[in-house]
């Protein structure tokens, strides 16, 4: 079965030490086991990710240098995408309290430099995803037809960061108000697991992955959910190297999926999305 990774960073040495020695991540790195993250060239990393029958990977970019002290990482994202564009798929992360320079950098890193979404993390940018800063990002990705994935989640030991930013409820005006919008929730909007169903439910333009949260307390309902009312919302994603993409595709085939729902998680939803 052909598999599209929809939450991948590739573990080189600089995205391992990026993730390690973040002020934002590292209490939240400290509690996980990191034995299995071992840094690989790009192309060691892409042999890998060819001999599991993964085709593509979406390689998501992070911009909050207003609220962190983190700058963007979309440099890095591009220089992924363009040294391997058959597998990698690039999304731009942006920073809302940039205004129209992140529209501007938007645009241009679309049709210039072989970018295909963008990315935003409301709980990181401390404002939630229906603020009217993030509106003019929209209002560009439907002009662009590109998707839009928004980060959720409860930001565990991010300091400063207010879980409730990440609330999907927010996420369920955003795509009441711009239609034409694809929208992904990354990471399932955990732990508000039932207000995303419903949203991905309720919303024909809304999507979501489960990324790390597949285990968690009440995921069961993710399952539930995928095998009855949302079976061609839900995308695989792994959240590699933070989980190994190769663990994940193993969790996901033990989970109860229905077959055919299985297919759809690992490759068709994804390909949907990205118009593939």
């Amino acid at each position: 079965m052909q598999v599209i990774d929809f939450r991948f960073r590739p573990n080189t040495q600089a995205t391992i030490d990026g993730f390690t020695t973040s002020t934002m991540f590292k209490g939240m790195f400290e509690k996980i086991d990191l034995s299995h993250m071992k840094a690989q060239t790009v192309p060691e990393i892409v042999e890998d990710l060819k001999k599991h029958s993964v085709v593509k990977a979406v390689i998501t970019g992070r911009d909050c240098e207003s609220t962190y002290d983190a700058g963007s990482n979309n440099g890095g994202v591009i220089n992924f995408v363009q040294s391997f564009p058959d597998i990698f798929i690039g999304f731009v992360g942006l920073d809302p309290h940039k205004g129209m320079k992140a529209v501007k950098e938007l645009q241009d890193s679309v049709q210039n430099k072989g970018m295909s979404g963008a990315s935003i993390d409301p709980y990181l940018a401390k404002i939630p995803a229906n603020d009217a800063k993030y509106y003019p990002l929209y209002a560009k990705c439907c002009e662009l037809d590109i998707p839009m994935v928004i980060s959720t989640g409860p930001a565990t030991l991010v300091p400063g960061a207010v879980m409730e930013h990440a609330a999907p409820r927010f996420i369920d005006s955003v795509a009441r108000d711009f239609p034409e919008l694809k929208i992904v929730i990354s990471h399932g909007g955990y732990p508000w697991v039932q207000e995303a169903i419903m949203v991905a439910e309720r919303n024909y333009n809304v999507f979501m992955e489960l990324s790390e949260y597949e285990q968690h307390p009440g995921s069961e309902a993710y399952v539930q959910a995928a095998n009855t009312i949302i079976p061609d919302k839900i995308l695989f994603a792994s959240a590699h190297p933070g989980v190994d993409f190769r663990q994940a595709m193993n969790l996901y085939n033990e989970l109860p999926f229905a077959a055919d729902v299985r297919e759809n998680i690992m490759y068709n939803n994804a390909a949907k999305v990205l118009g593939l």
